[in-house]
């Protein structure tokens, strides 16, 4: 976690084009990519009064492993609601799950849960960590990217990363359009977890003003999310046999599809956020093996 502003760049070619490829995924072996960003301020900064953290969301989450690891590090409670677990889960913990309840995780099951049912020792985080708080530690990754651009001369700058609540993308937007580089970087990210309209709510409930909000881009077709899709699996093996790299089943799929189907982008240098959560493929890649075992990784 000490390493959050030292994640590299590299240079890299999928499909016949030329990407920057920004390697938050090698930000920390602890934090899951992006979290080490969104949570960067709850390690920084001291809460005496703390003595729990609370979350929800899915029982594969990202965030939900990077908080029990923040919660070890400060010596903290970690309890964590979902509104369903699966069985096999349950009976065969792995990924994500696992790493949690490893670190101490008190899972519970549960509809609905908010920060009004809870006291003053106990720190909630929204879902996926969207809270004005991330903004701390994107600020960081935002003053690496315009360091990385100005040192390599690059005077127009197009940014793509992939989106669950957009809280980075949102956050990693309105940071640059307030720098002197403003008018040249702009942030585009598609959403992974509902629609178009879903991803935008979500923008609204950080940044009332819309001129701060990433251009949102999606593909024709409806995606559910954590659902298997042929052409999901079939770009991430490509991704990795030409470029070498190790993405995320999740959300990277969609992000380079999306991305790829929209040219107009890359017509200008482009830089795509490689934002971890890699453990989440212990459970996503042997689903995906046995649905589609024509495909060899």
């Amino acid at each position: 976690m000490s390493d959050v502003t030292k994640s590299p760049v590299d240079t890299i070619t999928f499909e016949g084009h030329s990407f920057y490829l920004k390697r938050d995924d090698l930000l920390s072996t602890d934090f899951s990519g992006n979290k080490a960003r969104k949570f960067y301020y709850f390690l920084e900064n001291n809460f005496p009064h703390i003595t729990k953290v609370v979350s929800y969301g899915s029982a594969q989450s990202n965030a939900m492993y990077s908080l029990s690891v923040l919660a070890k590090m400060r010596g903290w409670e970690f309890e964590y609601y979902v509104d369903h677990i699966a069985n096999y889960l349950r009976d065969n913990p792995h990924g994500n799950y696992k790493g949690a309840l490893d670190n101490g995780m008190v899972l519970s099951e549960q509809l609905a849960v908010s920060s009004e049912q809870f006291g003053e020792s106990v720190l909630f985080i929204e879902e996926g960590g969207r809270q004005k708080e991330a903004a701390y530690g994107i600020k960081i990754l935002a003053q690496e990217i315009l360091a990385w651009q100005k040192k390599k001369n690059i005077k127009e700058l197009n940014i793509f990363l992939p989106s669950g609540t957009g809280t980075t993308a949102l956050f990693l937007q309105k940071i640059l359009l307030t720098t002197h580089y403003s008018l040249l970087t702009r942030v585009y990210t598609n959403p992974c977890v509902g629609d178009s309209t879903y991803l935008k709510k979500q923008f609204f409930e950080l940044e009332e003003n819309e001129k701060y909000h990433p251009i949102i881009l999606s593909l024709e077709k409806k995606y559910h999310f954590a659902k298997l899709y042929r052409e999901n699996y079939k770009i991430w093996l490509k991704l990795q046999q030409q470029t070498g790299v190790v993405f995320d089943l999740l959300y990277d799929p969609l992000g380079w599809r999306t991305l790829l189907a929209h040219p107009e982008v890359m017509h200008k240098p482009t830089l795509y956020i490689h934002q971890g959560g890699l453990l989440g493929n212990e459970s996503m890649l042997p689903r995906y093996k046995r649905k589609y075992p024509e495909f060899k990784s």
